[in-house]
Protein backbone atom coordinates (compact mmCIF):
# COMPACT_ATOMS: atom_id res chain seq x y z
CA UNK A 1 0.00 0.00 0.00
CA UNK A 2 2.48 2.54 0.65
CA UNK A 3 5.70 3.36 -1.69
CA UNK A 4 7.34 0.77 -4.06
CA UNK A 5 6.45 -3.32 -3.68
CA UNK A 6 9.36 -4.99 -1.31
CA UNK A 7 11.55 -7.30 -3.32
CA UNK A 8 12.37 -10.74 -2.68
CA UNK A 9 15.65 -9.32 -0.67
CA UNK A 10 13.38 -7.70 1.44
CA UNK A 11 10.81 -10.89 2.08
CA UNK A 12 12.98 -13.23 2.59
CA UNK A 13 15.00 -10.47 5.55
CA UNK A 14 11.71 -10.14 6.98
CA UNK A 15 10.53 -13.68 7.24
CA UNK A 16 14.02 -14.49 8.31
CA UNK A 17 13.90 -12.05 11.18
CA UNK A 18 10.02 -13.43 12.02
CA UNK A 19 11.72 -16.54 12.49
CA UNK A 20 14.46 -15.53 14.85
CA UNK A 21 12.02 -14.07 17.15
CA UNK A 22 13.16 -10.40 16.30
CA UNK A 23 11.34 -7.49 14.59
CA UNK A 24 12.37 -4.16 12.58
CA UNK A 25 11.43 -1.52 15.13
CA UNK A 26 12.61 -3.32 17.96
CA UNK A 27 10.00 -4.79 19.00
CA UNK A 28 9.07 -8.09 20.89
CA UNK A 29 6.22 -10.57 19.34
CA UNK A 30 3.80 -9.40 21.67
CA UNK A 31 4.35 -5.80 21.76
CA UNK A 32 2.34 -2.87 20.89
CA UNK A 33 3.73 0.14 19.69
CA UNK A 34 3.66 3.59 21.39
CA UNK A 35 0.03 4.83 21.60
CA UNK A 36 -0.67 8.50 22.06
CA UNK A 37 -4.35 9.83 22.20
CA UNK A 38 -4.43 13.84 21.82
CA UNK A 39 -7.96 15.63 22.17
CA UNK A 40 -9.20 18.76 19.91
CA UNK A 41 -10.45 21.69 21.36
CA UNK A 42 -14.27 20.49 20.41
CA UNK A 43 -16.24 17.62 21.96
CA UNK A 44 -15.88 14.43 19.83
CA UNK A 45 -12.35 15.22 18.43
CA UNK A 46 -9.50 13.45 18.67
CA UNK A 47 -6.17 11.98 17.34
CA UNK A 48 -4.87 8.56 17.69
CA UNK A 49 -1.11 7.41 17.00
CA UNK A 50 -0.38 4.04 17.11
CA UNK A 51 3.16 4.48 15.94
CA UNK A 52 3.41 6.42 12.92
CA UNK A 53 -0.39 5.03 12.16
CA UNK A 54 -2.16 8.80 12.62
CA UNK A 55 -6.41 8.82 12.36
CA UNK A 56 -8.09 11.44 13.04
CA UNK A 57 -11.52 10.85 14.53
CA UNK A 58 -14.65 13.95 14.69
CA UNK A 59 -18.10 13.04 16.32
CA UNK A 60 -21.29 15.46 15.15
CA UNK A 61 -25.05 15.12 15.41
CA UNK A 62 -28.27 15.78 14.15
CA UNK A 63 -32.02 15.64 14.97
CA UNK A 64 -33.63 13.66 12.45
CA UNK A 65 -36.74 11.44 12.04
CA UNK A 66 -36.09 8.01 13.63
CA UNK A 67 -35.82 4.53 11.33
CA UNK A 68 -39.34 2.67 10.80
CA UNK A 69 -38.98 -0.12 12.48
CA UNK A 70 -37.16 1.22 15.42
CA UNK A 71 -38.70 4.43 16.14
CA UNK A 72 -37.64 4.82 19.95
CA UNK A 73 -33.69 3.91 18.79
CA UNK A 74 -31.30 6.62 17.85
CA UNK A 75 -29.55 6.13 14.82
CA UNK A 76 -25.57 5.51 14.77
CA UNK A 77 -23.65 6.07 11.07
CA UNK A 78 -19.89 5.46 10.62
CA UNK A 79 -17.50 6.70 7.66
CA UNK A 80 -13.82 5.78 6.81
CA UNK A 81 -12.15 7.40 4.80
CA UNK A 82 -8.45 7.02 3.01
CA UNK A 83 -6.70 9.51 1.00
CA UNK A 84 -3.59 9.89 -0.89
CA UNK A 85 -2.30 12.13 2.04
CA UNK A 86 -1.90 8.83 4.23
CA UNK A 87 -0.31 6.67 1.55
CA UNK A 88 0.89 6.93 -2.37
CA UNK A 89 -1.18 3.98 -3.08
CA UNK A 90 -4.60 5.09 -1.80
CA UNK A 91 -6.38 6.80 -5.11
CA UNK A 92 -8.70 9.77 -4.59
CA UNK A 93 -12.85 9.43 -5.52
CA UNK A 94 -12.94 5.53 -5.03
CA UNK A 95 -13.11 2.94 -2.29
CA UNK A 96 -9.80 0.04 -2.12
CA UNK A 97 -10.87 -3.40 -0.53
CA UNK A 98 -9.30 -2.01 2.63
CA UNK A 99 -11.58 0.85 3.10
CA UNK A 100 -14.88 -1.28 2.88
CA UNK A 101 -13.02 -3.82 5.34
CA UNK A 102 -12.62 -1.27 7.97
CA UNK A 103 -16.06 0.09 7.71
CA UNK A 104 -17.40 -3.26 7.98
CA UNK A 105 -15.33 -4.19 10.82
CA UNK A 106 -15.85 -0.53 12.29
CA UNK A 107 -19.67 -1.25 12.10
CA UNK A 108 -19.58 -4.78 14.11
CA UNK A 109 -17.66 -3.55 16.43
CA UNK A 110 -19.43 -0.59 17.55
CA UNK A 111 -22.75 -0.74 16.49
CA UNK A 112 -23.43 -4.60 16.65
CA UNK A 113 -22.06 -4.81 20.39
CA UNK A 114 -24.02 -1.93 21.42
CA UNK A 115 -21.81 -0.37 23.03
CA UNK A 116 -23.63 3.23 22.56
CA UNK A 117 -27.49 3.11 23.94
CA UNK A 118 -29.41 4.36 21.09
CA UNK A 119 -32.77 4.60 22.87
CA UNK A 120 -31.13 7.42 25.12
CA UNK A 121 -30.98 9.12 22.28
CA UNK A 122 -34.58 9.12 21.26
CA UNK A 123 -36.39 12.84 21.79
CA UNK A 124 -40.15 12.23 20.69
CA UNK A 125 -40.78 8.57 19.81
CA UNK A 126 -41.54 8.29 16.26
CA UNK A 127 -40.93 11.87 15.19
CA UNK A 128 -37.33 12.76 16.74
CA UNK A 129 -34.11 11.21 17.24
CA UNK A 130 -30.44 11.79 17.38
CA UNK A 131 -28.42 10.73 14.66
CA UNK A 132 -24.63 10.56 15.55
CA UNK A 133 -22.42 10.30 12.73
CA UNK A 134 -18.57 9.43 13.50
CA UNK A 135 -16.21 10.59 10.83
CA UNK A 136 -12.72 8.32 10.52
CA UNK A 137 -9.94 10.27 8.49
CA UNK A 138 -6.64 8.25 7.99
CA UNK A 139 -3.98 10.71 8.22
CA UNK A 140 -0.67 8.28 7.96
CA UNK A 141 -0.45 4.76 6.93
CA UNK A 142 2.44 2.89 8.71
CA UNK A 143 0.44 -0.59 9.54
CA UNK A 144 -2.36 -1.94 11.71
CA UNK A 145 -5.24 0.44 10.56
CA UNK A 146 -7.95 -1.32 12.22
CA UNK A 147 -6.77 -1.14 15.75
CA UNK A 148 -5.87 2.67 15.18
CA UNK A 149 -9.26 3.86 13.52
CA UNK A 150 -11.28 1.58 16.19
CA UNK A 151 -9.39 2.85 19.24
CA UNK A 152 -9.69 6.81 17.58
CA UNK A 153 -13.60 6.16 16.89
CA UNK A 154 -14.47 4.75 20.94
CA UNK A 155 -12.14 7.55 22.09
CA UNK A 156 -14.23 10.15 20.23
CA UNK A 157 -17.74 8.53 21.03
CA UNK A 158 -16.93 8.81 25.07
CA UNK A 159 -15.36 12.48 24.66
CA UNK A 160 -18.51 13.68 22.82
CA UNK A 161 -21.17 16.22 24.21
CA UNK A 162 -24.50 16.04 22.76
CA UNK A 163 -26.80 19.68 23.28
CA UNK A 164 -29.28 19.71 25.79
CA UNK A 165 -32.55 19.61 24.21
CA UNK A 166 -36.36 19.91 26.47
CA UNK A 167 -39.63 18.99 25.35
CA UNK A 168 -42.92 20.86 25.62
CA UNK A 169 -46.18 18.99 23.87
CA UNK A 170 -45.17 18.93 20.31
CA UNK A 171 -42.12 21.67 20.45
CA UNK A 172 -38.52 20.28 21.28
CA UNK A 173 -36.13 23.09 22.43
CA UNK A 174 -32.29 22.88 21.52
CA UNK A 175 -29.86 24.49 24.12
CA UNK A 176 -26.65 25.89 23.33
CA UNK A 177 -23.41 24.80 25.45
CA UNK A 178 -23.87 28.49 27.11
CA UNK A 179 -27.51 28.06 28.51
CA UNK A 180 -26.80 23.98 29.21
CA UNK A 181 -24.45 21.82 29.96
CA UNK A 182 -23.85 19.24 26.85
CA UNK A 183 -24.79 15.83 27.75
CA UNK A 184 -22.37 12.64 26.89
CA UNK A 185 -23.31 9.81 25.30
CA UNK A 186 -24.26 6.45 27.60
CA UNK A 187 -21.26 4.41 27.03
CA UNK A 188 -22.02 0.68 28.50
CA UNK A 189 -18.29 -0.80 27.50
CA UNK A 190 -15.58 0.06 25.37
CA UNK A 191 -15.29 -2.29 22.97
CA UNK A 192 -10.79 -2.61 21.48
CA UNK A 193 -9.68 -4.62 18.18
CA UNK A 194 -6.58 -6.00 18.49
CA UNK A 195 -4.74 -7.40 14.60
CA UNK A 196 -2.68 -10.77 15.17
CA UNK A 197 -0.77 -11.44 12.13
CA UNK A 198 0.20 -14.66 10.71
CA UNK A 199 3.21 -15.93 8.90
CA UNK A 200 3.99 -19.91 7.43
CA UNK A 201 0.31 -20.50 7.85
CA UNK A 202 0.09 -19.43 11.44
CA UNK A 203 3.40 -21.03 12.45
CA UNK A 204 4.63 -17.57 14.01
CA UNK A 205 2.42 -14.99 15.45
CA UNK A 206 2.83 -10.86 15.68
CA UNK A 207 0.92 -8.58 17.27
CA UNK A 208 0.03 -4.91 15.87
CA UNK A 209 1.80 -5.34 12.72
CA UNK A 210 3.91 -2.79 11.07
CA UNK A 211 3.04 -1.74 7.31
CA UNK A 212 6.47 -4.10 5.60
CA UNK A 213 4.82 -6.87 8.42
CA UNK A 214 1.91 -6.78 6.70
CA UNK A 215 2.86 -7.27 3.34
CA UNK A 216 4.91 -10.94 3.91
CA UNK A 217 2.27 -11.79 6.34
CA UNK A 218 0.17 -14.86 5.07
CA UNK A 219 -2.93 -14.10 7.22
CA UNK A 220 -4.63 -11.47 9.72
CA UNK A 221 -7.34 -12.06 13.07
CA UNK A 222 -8.81 -9.47 14.70
CA UNK A 223 -9.89 -9.48 17.49
CA UNK A 224 -12.40 -6.88 19.48
CA UNK A 225 -12.95 -7.41 23.15
CA UNK A 226 -13.71 -5.48 26.37
CA UNK A 227 -12.00 -5.24 29.83
CA UNK A 228 -14.97 -7.68 30.85
CA UNK A 229 -13.33 -10.27 28.57
CA UNK A 230 -16.19 -10.03 26.33
CA UNK A 231 -15.63 -10.74 22.70
CA UNK A 232 -17.28 -8.37 20.56
CA UNK A 233 -16.23 -9.33 17.10
CA UNK A 234 -13.72 -11.81 15.26
CA UNK A 235 -12.90 -11.86 11.84
CA UNK A 236 -10.03 -13.71 9.73
CA UNK A 237 -8.85 -12.91 6.92
CA UNK A 238 -6.29 -14.36 4.32
CA UNK A 239 -7.51 -17.98 3.99
CA UNK A 240 -5.45 -19.15 6.64
CA UNK A 241 -6.20 -22.27 9.17
CA UNK A 242 -6.35 -21.43 12.38
CA UNK A 243 -7.00 -24.54 15.31
CA UNK A 244 -8.97 -23.63 18.63
CA UNK A 245 -5.63 -23.58 20.92
CA UNK A 246 -4.22 -20.60 18.53
CA UNK A 247 -7.96 -18.79 19.00
CA UNK A 248 -7.63 -19.41 22.13
CA UNK A 249 -4.09 -18.21 22.68
CA UNK A 250 -5.19 -14.77 20.79
CA UNK A 251 -7.94 -14.10 23.11
CA UNK A 252 -5.64 -14.28 26.19
CA UNK A 253 -3.38 -11.48 24.43
CA UNK A 254 -6.28 -9.80 23.58
CA UNK A 255 -7.19 -9.19 27.27
CA UNK A 256 -4.39 -8.03 28.48
CA UNK A 257 -3.64 -5.61 25.82
CA UNK A 258 -7.35 -4.04 25.82
CA UNK A 259 -7.05 -3.63 29.53
CA UNK A 260 -3.87 -1.95 29.03
CA UNK A 261 -5.41 0.29 26.43
CA UNK A 262 -8.53 0.77 28.45
CA UNK A 263 -7.39 2.14 31.45
CA UNK A 264 -4.98 4.95 28.99
CA UNK A 265 -8.47 5.84 27.35
CA UNK A 266 -9.74 6.45 30.59
CA UNK A 267 -6.72 8.66 32.13
CA UNK A 268 -6.61 10.56 28.90
CA UNK A 269 -10.39 11.41 29.10
CA UNK A 270 -10.02 12.32 32.70
CA UNK A 271 -7.01 14.51 32.08
CA UNK A 272 -8.86 16.36 29.74
CA UNK A 273 -12.19 16.76 31.29
CA UNK A 274 -10.16 18.43 34.35
CA UNK A 275 -8.19 20.70 31.86
CA UNK A 276 -11.59 22.27 30.58
CA UNK A 277 -13.45 21.87 33.98
CA UNK A 278 -9.92 24.61 35.39
CA UNK A 279 -9.98 26.78 32.54
CA UNK A 280 -6.28 25.57 31.29
CA UNK A 281 -5.20 25.72 27.50
CA UNK A 282 -6.35 22.19 26.00
CA UNK A 283 -6.43 20.97 21.65
CA UNK A 284 -3.99 19.48 19.54
CA UNK A 285 -1.05 22.52 19.92
CA UNK A 286 -1.15 22.22 23.83
CA UNK A 287 -0.44 18.49 23.27
CA UNK A 288 2.63 18.68 21.16
CA UNK A 289 5.64 18.38 23.42
CA UNK A 290 7.85 21.09 23.92
CA UNK A 291 11.10 19.65 22.95
CA UNK A 292 10.20 19.73 19.49
CA UNK A 293 11.00 22.04 16.63
CA UNK A 294 7.03 22.14 15.43
CA UNK A 295 5.73 22.71 19.16
CA UNK A 296 3.94 26.31 19.27
CA UNK A 297 4.77 26.74 23.12
CA UNK A 298 7.85 27.09 25.25
CA UNK A 299 8.64 27.55 28.62
CA UNK A 300 8.18 30.88 29.97
CA UNK A 301 12.22 32.59 30.90
CA UNK A 302 12.62 34.29 34.18
CA UNK A 303 14.28 37.37 34.00
CA UNK A 304 16.74 38.96 36.82
CA UNK A 305 15.52 42.24 37.22
CA UNK A 306 17.96 43.36 40.31
CA UNK A 307 20.89 45.94 40.24
CA UNK A 308 19.19 47.41 36.55
CA UNK A 309 20.08 50.60 37.32
CA UNK A 310 23.66 50.01 38.47
CA UNK A 311 23.83 47.70 34.90
CA UNK A 312 22.28 50.57 33.15
CA UNK A 313 24.64 53.74 33.97
CA UNK A 314 27.59 50.64 33.72
CA UNK A 315 26.34 50.58 29.93
CA UNK A 316 26.18 54.40 29.78
CA UNK A 317 29.78 55.13 31.11
CA UNK A 318 31.24 52.60 28.57
CA UNK A 319 29.54 53.77 25.79
CA UNK A 320 31.48 56.10 23.68
CA UNK A 321 30.09 59.60 23.09
CA UNK A 322 28.68 60.67 19.45
CA UNK A 323 31.17 61.33 16.77
CA UNK A 324 29.54 64.89 15.95
CA UNK A 325 26.78 66.60 17.76
CA UNK A 326 24.51 69.22 15.54
CA UNK A 327 23.08 71.59 17.85
CA UNK A 328 20.76 73.39 15.02
CA UNK A 329 19.48 72.17 12.34
CA UNK A 330 21.47 72.08 8.70
CA UNK A 331 19.45 74.14 5.53
CA UNK A 332 20.74 72.28 2.62
CA UNK A 333 17.66 73.95 0.28
CA UNK A 334 14.80 76.07 0.97
CA UNK A 335 12.16 73.45 2.38
CA UNK A 336 14.80 70.81 3.93
CA UNK A 337 16.44 70.41 6.96
CA UNK A 338 18.68 67.68 8.14
CA UNK A 339 19.38 67.27 11.91
CA UNK A 340 22.77 64.84 12.56
CA UNK A 341 23.86 62.20 10.14
CA UNK A 342 20.77 60.19 9.88
CA UNK A 343 18.91 61.24 7.04
CA UNK A 344 21.92 62.07 4.42
CA UNK A 345 22.17 59.66 1.14
CA UNK A 346 24.46 57.61 0.21
CA UNK A 347 24.81 58.70 -3.66
CA UNK A 348 28.24 59.08 -5.16
CA UNK A 349 29.77 61.68 -6.82
CA UNK A 350 27.44 63.26 -9.95
CA UNK A 351 28.88 61.73 -13.39
CA UNK A 352 30.30 63.82 -15.98
CA UNK A 353 27.03 63.31 -18.03
CA UNK A 354 25.12 64.28 -15.23
CA UNK A 355 27.33 66.97 -14.42
CA UNK A 356 26.77 68.53 -18.31
CA UNK A 357 23.07 68.29 -18.14
CA UNK A 358 22.97 69.90 -14.98
CA UNK A 359 25.68 72.82 -16.76
CA UNK A 360 22.72 72.70 -19.49
CA UNK A 361 19.82 73.20 -18.13
CA UNK A 362 21.77 76.02 -15.66
CA UNK A 363 22.01 78.29 -18.88
CA UNK A 364 18.62 77.43 -20.62
CA UNK A 365 17.31 78.57 -17.07
CA UNK A 366 19.59 81.75 -17.66
CA UNK A 367 18.60 82.47 -21.35
CA UNK A 368 14.76 82.06 -20.47
CA UNK A 369 15.45 84.45 -17.44
CA UNK A 370 17.11 86.72 -19.65
CA UNK A 371 13.97 86.61 -22.09
CA UNK A 372 11.66 87.23 -19.59
CA UNK A 373 13.39 90.15 -18.46
CA UNK A 374 13.17 91.86 -22.04
CA UNK A 375 9.55 91.22 -22.71
CA UNK A 376 8.58 92.50 -19.48
CA UNK A 377 10.38 95.67 -20.25
CA UNK A 378 8.70 96.00 -22.91
CA UNK A 379 5.58 95.09 -21.55
CA UNK A 380 6.08 98.01 -18.96
CA UNK A 381 6.97 100.46 -21.67
CA UNK A 382 3.97 99.91 -23.99
CA UNK A 383 2.16 100.15 -21.14
CA UNK A 384 3.50 103.77 -20.06
CA UNK A 385 2.42 104.97 -23.73
CA UNK A 386 -1.16 104.00 -23.81
CA UNK A 387 -1.06 105.87 -20.28
CA UNK A 388 0.48 108.85 -21.56
CA UNK A 389 -1.92 108.74 -24.63
CA UNK A 390 -5.59 107.74 -23.09
CA UNK A 391 -6.43 106.54 -25.49
CA UNK A 392 -9.03 104.05 -24.86
CA UNK A 393 -8.51 100.71 -26.96
CA UNK A 394 -11.68 98.57 -28.71
CA UNK A 395 -11.60 94.78 -28.62
CA UNK A 396 -13.17 93.73 -31.91
CA UNK A 397 -15.31 90.68 -32.03
CA UNK A 398 -13.01 88.68 -33.99
CA UNK A 399 -11.63 85.24 -32.22
CA UNK A 400 -8.09 85.80 -33.90
CA UNK A 401 -7.06 89.34 -32.09
CA UNK A 402 -5.39 89.38 -28.84
CA UNK A 403 -6.89 90.45 -25.82
CA UNK A 404 -4.99 92.85 -23.75
CA UNK A 405 -5.37 93.41 -19.72
CA UNK A 406 -5.05 96.83 -19.16
CA UNK A 407 -4.30 96.71 -15.65
CA UNK A 408 -0.95 94.21 -15.10
CA UNK A 409 -0.70 93.52 -11.23
CA UNK A 410 1.37 90.55 -11.08
CA UNK A 411 4.90 91.90 -12.37
CA UNK A 412 7.18 92.00 -9.41
CA UNK A 413 5.94 88.22 -8.42
CA UNK A 414 7.60 87.00 -11.42
CA UNK A 415 10.94 88.96 -10.64
CA UNK A 416 10.85 87.56 -7.30
CA UNK A 417 10.51 83.70 -8.59
CA UNK A 418 13.17 84.51 -10.85
CA UNK A 419 15.64 85.80 -8.18
CA UNK A 420 14.57 82.37 -5.69
CA UNK A 421 15.43 79.65 -8.86
CA UNK A 422 18.79 81.45 -8.86
CA UNK A 423 19.21 80.82 -5.30
CA UNK A 424 17.89 77.55 -5.25
CA UNK A 425 20.53 76.57 -8.20
CA UNK A 426 23.29 78.17 -5.98
CA UNK A 427 22.05 76.46 -2.80
CA UNK A 428 22.48 72.99 -4.76
CA UNK A 429 25.26 73.99 -5.97
CA UNK A 430 27.11 74.64 -2.70
CA UNK A 431 25.46 71.46 -0.89
CA UNK A 432 27.00 69.29 -3.99
CA UNK A 433 30.28 70.09 -3.12
CA UNK A 434 30.13 69.95 0.71
CA UNK A 435 28.81 66.25 -0.01
CA UNK A 436 31.59 65.59 -2.13
CA UNK A 437 33.85 67.18 0.33
CA UNK A 438 32.96 64.89 2.60
CA UNK A 439 32.88 61.58 0.67
CA UNK A 440 36.79 62.55 -0.29
CA UNK A 441 37.30 62.58 3.45
CA UNK A 442 35.90 59.47 4.42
Amino acid sequence: MKGTPLSNCERRFILRAVEERKRLDGRQCYDYRNLRVSFGPDYGCCVVELGKTRVLAQVSCELVPPKPNRPAEGILFFNFELSPMAAPGFEPGRQPELMVKVNRLIERCLRNSKCVDTESLCVVAGEKVWQIRLDLHLLNHDGNIIDAAGIAGIVALCHFRRPDVSVQGEEVTVYTPEERDPVPLSIHHMPICVSFAFFHQGTYLLVDPSEREERVMDGLLVMAMNKHHEICTIQSSGGIMLVTDQVLRCSNITAVKVAEITELIQKALENDQKVRKEGGKFGFAESIPNQKITAFKMESTAVDTNKVEEQAEEIIAKAEPPSEVFSTPILHAPGTAQIGEGIENSWGDLEESEREDAAEEEGESEATAFECQQMESEDTSTMGETEATNEPIVLSDSEEEEVVILEPQEVPKKTRTQTNSKQENTSKKAFNKRRRKKRAAY
